[in-house]
């Protein structure tokens, strides 16, 4: 199996950043998420220089909703990083992390009156949704005695490939307001007395292999570009949103680089705002390639039978991870104390959750397997934990990142304790 370079098989056992994955779920336990900080950084350095050698203004944004943890947050944050957030609760782990109020981006379809007063109070842009948040927004302002700066979500009307699910630039989707409506909802916020628009927002879909529907996407934001700008709207940064995908499949799938991205999409950037006349920021949004293989989750097996196919029983479930359930997502997993052995018998990796559909890896050669091993399932650095649940009464795992040599907690394990920590007795239960 081809590995990122942060994953290496030594004495055949599975290292993460140099340090043996055993020895980890030895010490802290399973089930386990361990996370490579040097390796995230190094992809969110991959989006700068690639995009940056093209284009000289560019801000590049995380999407928070991929992995919320605030240490990883504080790590790209000292780089620069700004974020696109979903929610008022991700705005505040953005901001508490040391990211600026202005290059956040509150981002949404269905933001609630505090969402918008909090992005007024803070100083955020908001991509609005629609013509009613617009207003919304506008009374929010005008209540707090400001003015926010807004862009537009535009729905590009894009065909991707990828999970329908996750889709999110199709005609069908939830998200944005048509492209063909957009200059007039921008002639709308221009009538608004406490909102300036400053920017145009799109995001067509998460997990692309392929870097041309970037470009197709492109192509539509600086079309819209030129005619808002004709309308005397003066755009600030046009945002691309995020959405380049992993390989998944280690030996098959095509792996996309930011370089490769770059490469597509600035030309057609560049020619599109040189004939707008204009020079805005450059905004990406990046999420699961700056975060995913950057992450392996540990858990321990429980046990094996052999019933109509042999399963491999292990303490970590989709409460944990639940793209494969969600998704049927595939993840590459190791067995990462007999990493070197020879992959000689099939097994589908089950975990303990009361659910048919709690399976991470159906009929994958592995080697012999017996209570107490250790499975490395990959990629789960992005809607990983992010996605995690208590079903089941399971207090969720801990959290270790690596710098380095260096290991340490990001999240402590949820107890028991926690599973009722926010539960009220009802009064007549008194």
């Amino acid at each position: 199996m081809r590995l990122a370079h942060h994953l290496t098989i030594r004495n055949g056992h599975l290292h993460i950043n140099g340090q043996d994955c055993v020895a980890l779920a030895e010490k802290f336990g399973t089930p386990l998420y361990v996370t490579s900080e040097d390796r995230v950084i190094e992809q969110f350095e991959s989006y700068q220089k690639a995009l940056g050698a093209r284009y000289p203004k560019v801000q590049v944004l995380f999407a928070a909703k991929a992995n919320g943890n605030l240490a990883l947050m504080r790590a790209l944050a000292a780089k620069g990083a700004g974020a696109d957030v979903f929610s008022s609760g991700e705005l505040h782990l953005a901001l508490s992390a040391g990211m600026a109020p202005e290059k956040l981006l509150f981002n949404g379809s269905s933001k609630t009156p505090a969402d918008l007063r909090l992005a007024v109070e803070k100083d955020v842009k908001v991509s609005l949704d629609s013509l009613d948040e617009l207003h919304q927004l506008d009374a929010a302002a005008h209540a707090a005695g400001k003015t926010a700066q807004v862009s537009f979500r535009v729905n590009p009307a894009l065909e991707v490939p990828t999970h329908p699910k996750i889709a999110t630039g199709l005609a069908t989707s939830k998200f944005g307001i048509p492209h063909r409506e957009i200059p007039a909802a921008y002639r709308e916020a221009l009538a608004c007395r406490h909102i300036r628009p400053v920017g145009i927002h799109c995001h067509i879909g998460s997990q692309i292999l392929d870097v041309e529907p970037f470009a197709r996407a492109a192509e539509v934001m600086v079309r819209i570009a030129k005619e808002l700008t004709e309308m005397g709207v003066k755009l600030e940064f046009i945002d691309l949103g995020g959405g380049l995908g992993i390989p998944y499949h280690h030996d098959t799938d095509p792996a996309p680089t930011a370089e490769d991205y770059a490469a597509k999409v600035i030309p057609v950037f560049k020619a599109g705002v040189e004939a707008c006349g204009i020079t805005p920021e450059l905004w990406v949004e990046p999420g699961r390639s700056l975060v995913a293989d950057s992450t392996v989750l540990l858990t321990r097996v429980n046990s094996t039978k052999s019933a109509h196919k042999r399963f491999a029983n292990v303490d970590a479930g989709f409460n944990l991870l639940i793209r494969p359930a969600m998704y049927d997502s595939y993840h590459e997993v190791i067995v990462a104390n007999k990493a070197d052995e020879p992959l000689a018998t099939e097994y589908t990796v089950t975990g303990p959750i009361c659910e048919t559909g709690d399976i991470f890896a159906p009929d994958r050669k592995l080697p012999a397997l017996a209570a107490g091993d250790i499975i490395a399932v990959l990629d789960a650095g992005a809607y990983g934990y992010a996605m995690s649940s208590q079903y089941n009464g399971r207090p969720r795992c801990p959290e270790v990142l690596l710098k380095g040599t260096q290991a340490g907690l990001m999240r402590r394990g949820e107890t028991i304790d926690d599973l009722k920590a926010a539960i009220e007795r009802p009064p007549w239960q008194a």
